[in-house]
C-alpha cells in the first residue's frame, strides 16, 4: 500500500488516556490494547537493526516490561519528551542490550547502561548510526499506524466490504477485476471505497488523538 494513501503525520497513537490506564497493572484490557498497537513496530525495528527473530521477540518483551516499570515516571517527567521518542529510546536500548550479548568479550562503549529506566543519559550508544535508527523508527511508525487502523476497521465492517476495500484500495486491483472476481457491480466498489476509506481515516485520527504538547 502506498504511504501516500492516508495521512502520515505523527503516526501511531500516543493516546495519553491509554497511558494513564496502564498505571493499573490489573487493567489487562488496556495492556492488551497497548501491546496490540505497538509490538509490531518494536519487532520490525529490532529486525532491521540486525537482530534475529528470537532476539527481536526478546526486545519486544523487554521494551513492554520497561514501559510497565517506568510509565509513572514518564507521565510525571516532561523532560523525557514525547511518548513516541521515549518508546523509541526504550526499544533502542533493548536492541543494544541484545547486540551486546553477542559481543561480551569485546570492548563496549562506557556510556551504555543496563537499565532503560535511568533516562536518556548513559544510553546514547547504539549498534547503528542514530540517524539511521531514527529513520527506520519513523518509517515503521507510519507503517504500523496504518496497519493498526486497518485492523480495527476490519473488525467493524462486513467481511465482503472489507474484502472489496482490500483488493481495490490496498492491493490496487483495477475496479473491473475486483467486480469480476467478487461478482459485484463497479458502483458498489466505489461506494465501499468511500465508506470504508472514511472509517479508516477516522480511525487514524482517533489513534492520533493526544494531549497538547505530546508531539
Amino acid at each position: 500500500m502506498s504511504s501516500t494513501a492516508w495521512p502520515t503525520e505523527d503516526f501511531i497513537p500516543t493516546r495519553y488516556s491509554l497511558l494513564s490506564r496502564l498505571q493499573d497493572w490489573e487493567d489487562q484490557a488496556s495492556w492488551q490494547d497497548f501491546f496490540n498497537t505497538y509490538w509490531r513496530l518494536i519487532y520490525a525495528v529490532a529486525l532491521k537493526s540486525g537482530l534475529t527473530d528470537a532476539e527481536a521477540q526478546d526486545v519486544v518483551q523487554e521494551t513492554i516490561l520497561s514501559v510497565a516499570k517506568n510509565i509513572q515516571k514518564f507521565k510525571h517527567d516532561p523532560a523525557l519528551g514525547s511518548f513516541k521518542g521515549w518508546l523509541r529510546n526504550l526499544a533502542r536500548w533493548r536492541i543494544t542490550d541484545q547486540l551486546r550479548k553477542r559481543t561480551r568479550s569485546e570492548a563496549l562503549p562506557a556510556n551504555v547502561a543496563d537499565d532503560g529506566a535511568h533516562g536518556h543519559e548513559g544510553h546514547a550508544a547504539e549498534a547503528q548510526n542514530p540517524a539511521d535508527l531514527e529513520a527506520v523508527w519513523e518509517d515503521e511508525w507510519r507503517t504500523n499506524l496504518i496497519r493498526v487502523a486497518l485492523e480495527n476497521v476490519k473488525r467493524t465492517v462486513k467481511e465482503e466490504h472489507y474484502q472489496i476495500f482490500d483488493l481495490y484500495v490496498i492491493k490496487q486491483w483495477p475496479a473491473d477485476q475486483v467486480a469480476r472476481t467478487l461478482e459485484v457491480n463497479i458502483g458498489k466498489i466505489y461506494l465501499i471505497k468511500y465508506r470504508v476509506g472514511a472509517l479508516v481515516k477516522k480511525e487514524i485520527r482517533r489513534l492520533e488523538t493526544r494531549e497538547t504538547g505530546s508531539t
